[in-house]
């Protein structure tokens, strides 16, 4: 049985785990938009990875007898300066979600709740791919500046993105 002060910590990140998947998909929208098809397909599959994110707790707690308790998903920013301020933002977002994950694996440690430690790993994991999969694409866009040709080459490189992973995988 889960004790109720993780509990609700896991029912919170279940939230943000669709915060997550909701900026991305406001940030397909804007790649969209702008008529950068593989930024917004990437986008996209980013979405959908985040939304496996939040089943993949969701299942878990329900795995484990546990109550899940959805809440309000607050409206994502629509609007970012340009695709390196986007990308910016999605690499400090996934910074955020790194600093969350911790506190979720220290406070399975201090429950000693093994079983949702090990769950917490794989987020862990997980984090340390998605903050360099997004600082790798910040540090492309950073070289090539303004160049338009250089902006065009990321964007076909980034519609080549596979199929998200299913959570778990």
């Amino acid at each position: 049985m889960l004790k109720p002060n993780l509990l609700a910590a896991l029912n919170q990140q279940i939230n943000e785990e669709y915060y997550s998947s909701y900026i991305y998909q406001s940030m397909t929208a804007y790649f969209a938009d702008i008529h950068l098809d593989g930024c917004a397909h990437w986008m996209r599959l980013q979405a959908e990875e985040e939304h496996a994110h939040a089943l993949k707790i969701f299942d878990y707690l329900i795995s484990r007898g546990a109550r899940v308790v959805l809440a309000e998903v607050k409206a994502p920013p629509k609007e970012w300066a340009n695709p390196l301020a986007a990308f910016e933002a999605a690499l400090a977002h996934e910074k955020f979600m790194t600093a969350n994950i911790t506190k979720l694996a220290d406070l399975a440690q201090t429950e000693k709740d093994h079983a949702t430690n090990n769950l917490m790993q794989w987020y862990v994991t997980e984090q340390v791919e998605e903050e360099a999969n997004v600082d790798d694409i910040v540090s492309k866009i950073k070289m090539v500046g303004t160049d338009g040709a250089g902006l065009f080459l990321i964007d076909r490189e980034l519609k080549t993105r596979t199929v998200a992973p299913a959570a778990g995988a």
